[in-house]
């Protein structure tokens, strides 16, 4: 889709057009590439190659999208799956429970201190504490969590996962805007994964 986005539109909303128009879902990555390619105003125009960019842009997509589902939620019009590799409009389901547990990411994301505070050496430190809790014996736990595969309800195999890499690859690739470190990061994750799934 690259249709201009209403400039007026809170970027929530921008979002949410998005979303109507994939509802399949659609990855935190092509979700990104939309907004720019929309000319989204709320977001960084620039290269996901800077980690701070990234950070940020990443927060900011975040930040909105949760917004949104509390949103939808409160109007009882949808449920909205959030995760990094799908973000997917879900129709609405009766009951609090989902919204109502405490959620640690939400309130991250929500906290937009988390944003300003955070500069360049706070990204390298998130990325160097991953990697600690990898060395740590925490490697499988994870390795999971950096593909997404760690709230899976079922049973994992390795044609899943490695399913997942090709997924990972391709959106982090290098070629297509993503970054050397965090193909390095993928790489080594499914390295970890093969030698307990394999």
């Amino acid at each position: 889709m690259n249709d201009e986005l209403d400039p007026d539109l809170e970027l929530a909303d921008q979002v949410l057009q998005l979303l109507h128009a994939a509802p399949a879902g659609v990855s935190e990555y092509e979700l990104i590439q939309q907004l720019k390619s929309g000319h989204s105003t709320h977001i960084p125009n620039l290269p996901l190659l800077d980690k701070l960019v990234l950070f940020r842009t990443h927060f900011l997509v975040f930040n909105a999208l949760y917004r949104l589902r509390e949103r939808l939620w409160q109007e009882q019009r949808a449920h909205l799956a959030i995760s990094p590799l799908c973000v997917q409009l879900q129709p609405y389901r009766c009951g609090g429970a989902a919204l109502a547990e405490h959620d640690p990411l939400r309130d991250y994301y929500l906290d937009l201190g988390n944003l300003r505070d955070t500069d360049e050496d706070d990204v390298e430190k998130l990325l160097a504490s991953f990697w600690t809790r990898m060395q740590g014996g925490e490697e499988k736990q994870a390795a999971l969590e950096l593909f997404e595969l760690h709230d899976s309800r079922q049973a994992l195999s390795l044609a899943t996962i490695k399913h997942r890499y090709r997924q990972l690859v391709s959106q982090h690739h290098p070629d297509r805007g993503g970054s050397t470190e965090r193909l390095q990061s993928i790489n080594k994750a499914m390295e970890i994964l093969e030698r307990y799934y394999g």
